[in-house]
């Protein structure tokens, strides 16, 4: 769909895209941006509410701390292999961490397993006499379908700020973006100051669902995220019994 257009050619003249909202930004369209925006923002901070429901903190002893997502209703949090290793220390599977809920709760929780090429980590919370917290899962979206130009926010602890929000847009995603780390791989680059403490924190649409975790810097002012289809085929692996101790994927 396109939103108040003009020239006609909007593409040529730069855009935004919100989901599928091209919304162009030149001529007379300028005069419409306000109220179409304003209308936008109510989603927005609805958005980031539900997703900070699924925001944890994650902390590996003294040797560090980050964010993570609560993937499902099971317990199981994602988050960043370099999250849970801390500075100078090698986790595996099996250690205990800790895992502070939005409501402050702090709970165990087991590392299942880690990908240390692919950056991702999957944690399982462990409840209190087998009885599990009450969790809001983060819904996942479609992170195959990024375009360029398309609204996203990361939501995380940045510097010790709880649940600190930034927006930007999608520079690039996919497999061999100009000088993304790790050949082949595939990454979604934005251009978002990605301070420590959003590591393993979600990445989302304009809708709030997850399309990526946030990673690391990658240059200035662009940051790079662990796309959400890497993440579901890894836990898949974790689940279906195909990662373990010894694993090669596994550190």
């Amino acid at each position: 769909m396109l939103v108040s257009v003009e020239p006609d050619s909007a593409a040529e003249k730069g855009g935004l895209f919100l989901g599928d909202t091209l919304v162009a930004l030149g001529g007379s369209s300028l005069r419409h941006m306000d109220d179409l925006f304003n209308g936008l923002d109510g989603d927005r901070i609805g958005n980031s509410v539900t997703v900070r429901k699924s925001l944890v903190q994650v902390t590996a002893g003294h040797h560090g701390s980050g964010s993570g997502v609560v993937f499902n209703s099971d317990g199981l949090v994602v988050t960043n292999a370099h999250v849970v290793s801390g500075k100078g220390r090698r986790r595996s599977t099996g250690d205990r961490l800790q895992v502070t809920l939005p409501d402050g709760v702090v709970v165990t929780a087991e590392l299942l397993a880690k990908d240390e090429d692919s950056d991702v980590a999957v944690l399982k919370i462990e409840g209190a006499d087998g009885d599990l917290p009450e969790l809001y899962p983060i819904e996942v979206g479609d992170s195959r379908s990024l375009r360029a130009g398309q609204w996203v926010m990361a939501i995380g602890h940045p510097w010790g700020v709880s649940g600190a929000a930034a927006a930007g847009i999608v520079i690039g995603a996919g497999p061999d973006l100009p000088e993304a780390p790790g050949e082949g791989r595939d990454w979604v680059a934005v251009d978002l100051a990605l301070r420590p403490g959003y590591s393993g924190g979600p990445l989302v649409d304009h809708q709030g669902r997850l399309i990526g975790i946030s990673t690391m810097m990658a240059g200035l002012g662009v940051g790079m995220a662990v796309p959400a289809h890497v993440i579901q085929e890894f836990v898949a692996k974790v689940l279906a019994g195909g990662a373990g101790e010894g694993d090669a994927a596994l550190a």
